[in-house]
């Protein structure tokens, strides 16, 4: 039997966009701002968040494992979220907490599905194949508060450089294959549009900030 997270007492916030938008920085800043108003609130991120799930994402970022399966690749990010919903995040929702999480499901259909092209099949089949994957990964647990920080990938790529960082290996795939994570992305907000938030991960990091403080106070206080 699955559960969904608006069924446990805790909130669980996620972040979702292209590579540099900004959502390491704003989940640690909403983490902030609301653990001073005097919630409790865990962070993490994905892929990773646990020993295991750690030991996953550095196999998927690493530059040198090059190209792979797209079947291993979609595996191996379920596989990690597994291991972070059983180990992590199922018991800080139960517990009321409230789990910020940079990147979740969003991303994995955004990158594997559409900035793969669908991977071995057409786009509808792999977006299936996946949610049904995940639903056994998560046990139906999802976020129901999504932040999309919106960037165009030439200045999130630009982002990266500036700060002299080596691109990971999805950041190393280029400039196309982020224009379709990034039309995903966007695709996945106008269909879920109750839950995700489109924002313009362009403006200044304090006013992006003021704004999803505002609103996912709002969330909780009708939650």
């Amino acid at each position: 039997m699955t559960q969904s997270t608006n069924q446990l007492p805790g909130t669980f916030v996620t972040f979702e966009g292209v590579d540099g938008s900004g959502k390491s920085v704003q989940t640690e800043a909403l983490a902030e701002s609301l653990r001073n108003q005097g919630y409790s609130v865990l962070t993490s991120r994905e892929p990773g968040g646990t020993p295991v799930a750690e030991q996953i994402r550095r196999i998927l970022l690493d530059p040198q494992m090059g190209s792979m399966a797209w079947s291993t690749e979609v595996l191996l990010y379920l596989a990690s979220r597994a291991e972070h919903v059983a180990s992590v995040l199922r018991s800080a929702l139960e517990q009321g907490e409230i789990v910020i999480c940079d990147r979740f499901l969003d991303s994995t259909l955004a990158y594997q599905v559409f900035g793969r092209d669908g991977g071995d099949g057409d786009l509808v089949s792999a977006l299936q194949a996946i949610r049904r994957a995940n639903e056994l990964s998560t046990g139906g647990i999802g976020p129901e508060l999504t932040f999309l920080l919106d960037l165009d990938p030439t200045e999130g790529l630009a982002r990266i450089r500036d700060a002299e960082r080596t691109p990971d290996r999805l950041e190393g795939e280029g400039l196309a294959f982020l224009q379709r994570v990034r039309a995903g992305f966007l695709q996945l907000a106008e269909e879920e549009s109750e839950r995700i938030v489109l924002v313009d991960g362009a403006r200044p990091p304090f006013e992006i900030a003021e704004e999803v403080l505002s609103i996912t106070l709002t969330h909780l206080r009708r939650k």
